[in-house]
């Protein structure tokens, strides 16, 4: 009798993360109250591109991504990592993983503490020492190789997580909030270490509230809210899908009048905030009155924005839901 493990993606067009109709409903308290933490999310991200996944605390977020990596079971959907069946094992065989809240023995080493992650990768020794050293330097550790790990700062630690997950050289990494704990210049080393693995071919999805990091190297990203994705696509589609206003700077001469809101003049000189459909009357007026443009600008959304704009839609029900759906993660979490 010819046994059938979990499906697979067969050929080289597959994606790194493939998600279709992922639901995850928690149960908490004694009469087991049902609360959606994530409604049939489909998600897809393709191979070498950096994807950031956003939104607001107890959104879903650390759902999906322990999903994603079977360390919660679904309740409905499938999830496909490098065209294998998230329930296969061996899925994880190529991925490199920093959770959002890390755990680490305090009494090893900073170098003993990535040789044993080497190790459950089943990894050579003359190539687990090679590792370990590129990757300490990499980070910024290797003057504290030796170094206690109970002796580490947050922002330290933070650096050593992510080392572990790039110690497998893994195809794709998943790093949930890699930012957390660190100082600007630990930031900077660790967006560069980022943006490093897309010029390795290697496919990067990580989740953050720092929207200014995940705005600077994003190819593209995906909102959710209350467990349900949002928006998604590049990030100059997202911030551009709506222009508040243009800032027009203008030489014009004196008794020049436009109906517009003026945020600074200096002499003949005028920064004027108008709407975009009235930019195009704006600077006609300004040429047939011998005037000069200085510069137009429009006022693009941030991430921030999007996902304010995103809150607003939803409404404060639906936060009030998504935390209740955190609250009843760590509830059976602890069950």
């Amino acid at each position: 009798m010819k046994m059938h493990g979990p499906p697979t993606r067969h050929g080289k067009d597959f994606s790194a993360v493939e998600i279709k109709g992922l639901g995850k409903t928690y149960y908490s308290g004694f009469w087991k109250t049902p609360h959606v933490g994530l409604r049939s999310l489909d998600l897809n991200v393709q191979k070498g591109e950096i994807f950031g996944f956003i939104g607001p605390n107890g959104a879903g977020k650390t759902t999906t991504i322990k999903c994603m990596l079977a360390l919660h079971r679904p309740t409905a959907g499938q999830v496909f990592l490098l065209g294998k069946n998230a329930r296969d094992p061996d899925s994880r065989r190529k991925v490199g993983f920093l959770p959002e809240r890390p755990f680490f023995y305090q009494h090893l080493t900073a170098s003993e503490f990535l040789d044993f992650y080497a190790r459950l990768f089943a990894i050579p020794r003359n190539q687990r020492v090679r590792l370990c050293g590129e990757l300490l330097e990499k980070v910024d550790l290797a003057h504290v190789a030796d170094v206690p790990l109970g002796r580490f700062s947050k922002g330290m630690l933070q650096r050593a997580g992510v080392a572990q997950a790039l110690i497998n050289e893994p195809e794709l990494v998943i790093l949930d909030e890699p930012m957390s704990g660190l100082d600007p210049l630990g930031r900077m080393l660790v967006r560069d270490i980022i943006l490093e693995q897309r010029e390795l071919g290697r496919t990067v999805f990580f989740s953050s509230h720092i929207l200014s990091d995940v705005q600077s190297i994003c190819d593209r990203v995906g909102l959710i809210v209350a467990g349900e994705l949002k928006a998604m696509g590049r990030i100059d589609t997202l911030i551009d899908r709506q222009i508040k206003h243009v800032d027009c700077t203008i030489d014009v001469p004196s008794g020049f009048a436009f109906k517009g809101e003026v945020v600074a003049r200096q002499g003949h000189e005028h920064l004027l905030r108008v709407p975009p459909e009235k930019v195009e009357e704006l600077l006609t007026k300004v040429m047939s009155s011998g005037g000069r443009v200085i510069q137009v600008q429009p006022a693009r959304m941030t991430l921030e924005q999007v996902l304010v704009e995103e809150l607003g839609k939803t409404g404060k029900g639906a936060t009030r839901g998504s935390t209740g759906s955190d609250a009843a993660h760590r509830e059976q979490t602890r069950t």
